[in-house]
């Protein structure tokens, strides 16, 4: 394939990039660096328009192709944000800010963009527009529903979206993908038992929340295991409970729980979050406590469009030949959701080969993957929008 020859010969200048950005880590919206390089590239290669600041600090860069009879407009997504954790990779490129990491290849998707950007800039062989979109803020900031909501959709036209992340496990040139849901929702809850504290040894004086909270938390399992249909996948997990007392013999006034719900399907969504509350506060009463559910929606489900898929599955067959495109769908949770809930579009995983997996201190992203994933970055352009 022409693209992948090319991308070939900018592999030292892309990886000089995405190793730039691995010694620099950014989290969340604090990504100014980050972002300033981004839109300081996107300006060398010619971009007609280069936007920063959408959605606080996401930038936006407009590549017009030779053509535009067509009037069509595709957008691409690369994420930027690094995480908070400690580096042990022991690269010569680690990162140089303590606590912070590119953990997750966020500098890896950034560089494949701006990879695809700058080929996309020199070729200009396709009829349209196409959008490139650094966002900010995947992990846990929802960085893509402050782009959308800054009214970038619009503002440029967007009519279709699509994005990348890199996967462990599979293959270096290997893509996997799936129509429909591919990614789980994300949200989380916070529960308060509240009883009668008292002294250990006279728990009949008491209403011991301690229990009462064991018991929710054994009741809260039935929803994947008896409430919701087997075929459907859920996960419910309460990972804190904190009392109001550190004492061996102090039965607790209060306990304060903290968990995550992963669902794949709207409704079911909708159903576990009246559910939890009702089981919270069965429970409690049953026993003489009272409880009280604080349920905060995260990320949506990410839901490829099955037109988009099958264009992006095209693609990745061009590039690479081997794709999975019946993968299994993962509970984690991807932001790229709240532009896909704007636009159809569709989220492809990359391989990066055998290294240790993403959110882990140990983690690197493989240079290797540069030209397959910038090769299909540019090529969802090129055949989404053949020149005329």
């Amino acid at each position: 394939m022409p693209v992948k020859n090319r991308f070939a010969e900018l592999l030292p200048e892309i990886t000089a990039w995405r190793r730039d950005f691995h010694e620099h880590p950014e989290l969340l919206f604090d990504v100014q660096r980050t972002a300033g390089k981004v839109a300081e590239l996107l300006r060398g290669f010619g971009c007609e328009v280069v936007v920063e600041g959408i959605g606080r600090t996401g930038v936006v860069g407009v590549i017009k192709g030779k053509t535009d009879s067509a009037g069509r407009v595709i957008g691409l997504r690369a994420d930027m944000d690094a995480l908070p954790i400690i580096e042990q990779t022991g690269l010569d490129y680690a990162s140089k800010t303590p606590g912070k990491m590119h953990a997750c290849g966020h500098d890896g998707h950034t560089a494949m963009l701006l990879g695809a950007a700058k080929y996309l800039a020199e070729t200009r062989n396709f009829d349209g527009t196409a959008v490139v979109i650094f966002q900010p803020a995947e992990e846990g900031g929802g960085g893509g529903r402050e782009m959308v909501n800054d009214g970038m959709m619009d503002r440029w036209g967007i009519q279709e979206v699509y994005g990348m992340h890199n996967m462990p496990g599979i293959p270096v040139g290997q893509f996997a993908i799936r129509k429909g849901a591919i990614m789980a929702a994300a949200d989380q809850f916070d529960v308060t038992v509240t009883g009668k504290g008292g002294h250990a040894a006279k728990p009949h004086d008491c209403i011991d929340t301690t229990v009462v909270a064991a018991h929710i938390i054994v009741a809260l399992q039935t929803i994947a295991s008896r409430n919701v249909d087997p075929m459907k996948q859920i996960v419910v997990s309460v990972c804190t409970v904190q009392t109001d007392s550190t004492a061996h013999n102090v039965i607790p006034q209060v306990v304060k729980m903290k968990g995550t719900v992963r669902t794949m399907d709207p409704a079911v969504q909708d159903y576990v979050e009246r559910r939890i509350s009702e089981i919270c506060a069965g429970v409690a009463m049953a026993m003489g406590a009272t409880a009280s559910v604080d349920y905060q929606r995260g990320y949506p489900v990410t839901i490829n469009s099955d037109d988009e898929t099958g264009h992006a599955i095209a693609v990745a067959n061009a590039v690479s030949g081997k794709v999975d495109a019946e993968t299994a769908p993962l509970m984690g949770a991807e932001d790229f959701s709240f532009m896909l809930n704007a636009r159809p579009g569709a989220y492809i995983f990359l391989g990066n080969g055998d290294t240790a997996m993403v959110h882990h201190p140990a983690y690197n992203f493989d240079d290797n993957a540069i030209p397959f994933g910038s090769s299909w970055y540019a090529g969802m352009v090129e055949t989404r929008m053949p020149a005329a």
